[in-house]
């Protein structure tokens, strides 16, 4: 299992996104970027938030 927490990619928020690959932690972690933060995931950004996610 993969996880990303949105706190590790600079925002106050304690949202935890989980997924059996990367592609499934990106897929939620757009959206909740958009959402959440009003940010739209840029490629070179979602190149960086891929850096950031974890084994669980």
């Amino acid at each position: 299992m993969k996880e990303l927490k949105c706190r590790d990619a600079g925002f106050d928020c304690d949202a935890v996104v989980h997924g059996e690959t990367t592609d499934e932690v990106m897929a939620q972690a757009a959206p909740h970027a958009e959402q959440a933060h009003g940010v739209a995931v840029t490629p070179e950004m979602a190149d960086q938030i891929r850096g950031l996610i974890r084994e669980r």
